[in-house]
């Protein structure tokens, strides 16, 4: 099923997947109402991202259904982060595996996939994400045996990570004092996953998505849903609201984080701050808890430009 190595390699990628740091910058924010802003640092996973929590537990689960098997390579679209997870879990398994990517995404994360022995397929930038779930999709009909397709955007498994990994997570850190939990949404599996555990826990927690105000926007990681294809473990209606954050406002709050409070974001993590920070400035005595997926150094040419 998987070599000896990778065996070995795997428990201790899992030991170090999730039960990333919770820290609070409502100071650096400038708060002043008694409300609290904290975030996660998922660039503390193995990876260097949130998308190990998913990556995990796709491959893991595949596994164990008999969907991926020997002999096969592991085939997937992704802006990124999911792509590097996706073949650091590969290579601890010892599968094979194919990213289908648009060709603007970071030199880092290009860097990251060929260190990790990924195939790489890019796609029109001006395509987006959406022109590459669809060369996969084409990818997949040519050699259906050969492959399988891990489909991010519509694997429950998705969904499940971040249910048992980081919901459960989130209430423990703040010892159930969490009121509002802002995630931006990609895949969507952040928020249906943690979101749906966090309302079981206590159905008063507003839960608030985050995404791009155009069509043509430049935080990776994230989708303007209504222009885009929609992921199928994506339910428009979960959230109790949704704020829009434009490209600038992302950028800027992912310098101010590095600038202000030593935090190295990403640019989705920017706009993740910057939505829970409207959050906080609401209401006060709020507990408003957000993520940063990943960390600024992938992005770096871009933030310091």
């Amino acid at each position: 099923m998987y070599r000896v190595l990778g065996k070995r390699a795997l428990s201790t990628v899992i030991e170090a997947v999730g039960n990333t740091p919770l820290v609070d910058i409502t100071e650096p924010l400038s708060i002043t109402n008694g409300s609290r802003v904290l975030v996660k640092l998922e660039f503390f996973n193995p990876s260097g991202s949130v998308k190990d929590r998913p990556a995990l537990y796709i491959v893991r689960d595949a596994i164990q259904r008999g969907d991926l098997r020997e002999g096969m390579a592991i085939l997937d679209a992704s802006s990124g982060n999911m792509a590097v997870s996706l073949a650091l879990m590969a290579a601890c398994y010892g599968f094979g595996v194919k990213i289908v990517v648009p060709k603007n995404i970071s030199q880092e994360k290009i860097g990251l996939l060929r260190l990790l022995g990924a195939e790489i397929v890019f796609t029109d930038p001006l395509e987006g994400i959406d022109g590459a779930i669809m060369e996969a999709r084409r990818i997949l009909e040519r050699e259906p045996e050969k492959y399988y397709y891990s489909n991010q955007y519509d694997n429950p498994s998705n969904v499940r990570a971040h249910y048992e990994t980081t919901g459960p997570e989130v209430i423990s850190q703040t010892d159930g004092k969490v009121t509002h939990f802002v995630a931006g949404v990609g895949t969507s599996g952040t928020l249906m996953g943690a979101g749906r555990r966090l309302r079981e826990f206590n159905s008063s927690i507003e839960l608030v998505e985050v995404q791009p105000d155009s069509p043509l926007h430049g935080i990776e990681g994230l989708k303007h849903m209504t222009s885009a294809i929609r992921p199928k473990i994506y339910d428009p209606g979960f959230a109790d609201r949704l704020i829009q954050v434009s490209t600038e406002t992302a950028y800027r709050y992912s310098r101010l984080l590095a600038s202000r409070a030593g935090i190295l974001a990403g640019i989705s993590g920017g706009a993740n701050v910057a939505a829970a920070l409207k959050v906080a400035q609401e209401r006060g005595d709020s507990v408003v808890v957000t993520l940063i997926p990943d960390g600024a150094a992938r992005y770096i040419d871009l933030l310091v430009s």
